[in-house]
């Protein structure tokens, strides 16, 4: 998940100028991510001035490094190495510009976000150029030309003190939960490149997920509870069907094989889990799903671009919910596996964070 930085305040003396420099582009890569090799590094110093570029391999990394960032107030920061390094960096940020922080009342900078993950739903939610070729330097020499005109604001699930796009219990919980073990387990030595990333996950639905739901049920009795504000059912085409959800009152009791939220509508790979979020500022769109397997295999492909709603499908707008499961469930927060709970609040975060979207250039 997090990196450390190329060039952290610990790993290199940068002199303290007399007159604060004003950067306008600090660009943060995950030394950990396997698409962040040499070339990469080499290619990006040739257009971003050697303070302005920064590898962490840790979480002290990355805390200097955002210590960094906001003593020199850059306005402009791009993270490379997956939705986990993007996430990693936004919270550390937040907590030093909380009311108790070191930059208490500072403003939060701007994110322009590289396809230099593994899954890069965040990279596809922007819009962000392919790693091949020079794409990746294309969008960071537009953003230091000015060239880029879009720019999103993206809520952001709260989920035990973190802040992150999406989080949920269940099967998409179990499957990241089995790709971290075969990741631990099998992809070492020889097997390390065929076991991370596409391939391990590949090997975690074929030889874990798979075989452990043809011996064990993926329905568990559930309950989901609105939080302090109405909450909204969605029909097929994202509009509220029906009257609000009070606050308090129960979204769904029943067997539900997952249950997840989300502001964006990405997990990785271009896989529109939730094609609603986003839509409606300030709220999250919550899935519960209740569907069989076969029906999810044999629908895949529209289930992937976000165009298959069957009725064991429930979709609901919401700032808060509560779900609780009669066993624990398997865990995950932004596409990392985070064990197993039998209760999950999640909430719409007091903060939003602004993107930079590459769909479309200055004229």
């Amino acid at each position: 998940m997090l990196v450390q930085p190329l060039r952290s305040p610990s790993l290199r003396q940068v002199p303290a100028p007399s007159v604060a420099p004003e950067p306008k582009v600090a660009v943060l890569l995950n030394a950990n991510a396997r698409k962040v090799d040499a070339r990469v590094v080499k290619s990006l110093s040739h257009i971003v001035p050697e303070e302005d570029l920064f590898l962490s391999r840790s979480e002290l990394d990355a805390r200097r490094i955002a210590q960094t960032v906001l003593e020199r107030r850059y306005p402009l920061v791009f993270t490379g190495g997956g939705d986990g390094t993007f996430l990693g960096f936004v919270n550390e940020f937040l907590r030093q510009l909380e009311p108790r922080g070191r930059f208490a009342g500072q403003s939060m900078p701007r994110f322009g976000v590289l396809k230099l993950g593994t899954g890069n739903g965040l990279a596809n939610f922007v819009n962000a150029s392919n790693p091949s070729g020079d794409g990746i330097l294309h969008d960071v020499v537009r953003a230091l030309a000015g060239d880029v005109a879009g720019v999103r604001r993206m809520d952001m699930v709260m989920v035990d003190g973190v802040r992150t796009p999406f989080a949920g219990l269940g099967v998409d919980g179990k499957l990241l939960n089995d790709y971290i073990w075969v990741k631990e387990n099998l992809g070492k030595g020889f097997f390390k490149r065929v076991m991370t990333g596409s391939g391990g996950y590949f090997s975690a639905v074929a030889f874990k997920t798979v075989p452990h739901y043809l011996t064990h049920s993926t329905w568990v009795e559930a309950e989901v509870i609105n939080g302090a504000s109405e909450a909204y059912r969605l029909g097929a085409d994202g509009r509220p069907v029906g009257e609000p959800v009070a606050p308090g009152d129960v979204l769904f009791r029943g067997k539900l094989m997952m249950a997840g939220a989300a502001t964006m509508p990405f997990y990785g790979y271009g896989f529109r889990m939730f094609p609603f979020a986003s839509q409606r500022r300030g709220m999250m769109h919550v899935r519960l799903g209740q569907v069989p397997t076969t029906s999810v295999l044999a629908n895949l492909p529209k289930l992937w671009n976000g165009r298959w709603f069957p009725e064991g499908i429930h979709d609901f707008h919401a700032k808060e919910v509560t779900i609780r499961f009669a066993q624990p469930m398997p865990l995950q927060i932004g596409g990392d596996a985070a064990g197993y709970r039998d209760e999950l609040k999640l909430s719409v975060a007091p903060e939003s964070v602004e993107l930079l979207d590459f769909h479309a250039a200055v004229n």
